[in-house]
């Protein structure tokens, strides 16, 4: 079962969702993994209270991108409550794997982006 999780991972990495940025994003956020170099960027477009729009761009490992691909399909469509609602173990679920200590930091950028954008929003 590991494996197919694996698989899931590197689809996510070789064929990310939603990458790129949005011309005049509602909520715009950039922060990096100083120890690693991961860098994760998250444009979102909110229409009615929810997503409408979201893309990410960056550069790092294999776990962060996957990662921050996985992140934006979630929150299409979500509110704002439910984006800050977000925790580390819903990152986890959706990799699917156990991380070692060294990756968890990778894996959970693209959430700390996304939960500092909505908290600059305000």
């Amino acid at each position: 079962m590991e494996n197919l999780y694996r698989e899931h991972i590197l689809d996510h990495y070789g064929n990310p969702r939603n990458q790129g940025t949005l011309e005049s994003p509602d909520v715009t956020c950039e922060w990096d993994n100083p120890l690693c170099g991961d860098v994760v960027r998250i444009d979102l477009n909110l229409e009615d209270g929810r997503v409408s729009e979201v893309r990410f761009s960056g550069e790092g490992c294999v776990i962060s991108m996957a990662s921050a691909s996985m992140l934006t399909e979630a929150i299409k469509g979500k509110t704002i409550a439910e984006m800050e609602a977000l925790r580390d173990e819903d990152i986890f679920e959706m990799l699917g794997v156990e991380l070692p200590p060294s990756r968890v930091r990778c894996a959970l950028l693209p959430l700390r982006v996304l939960h500092k954008g909505l908290a600059e929003r305000r």
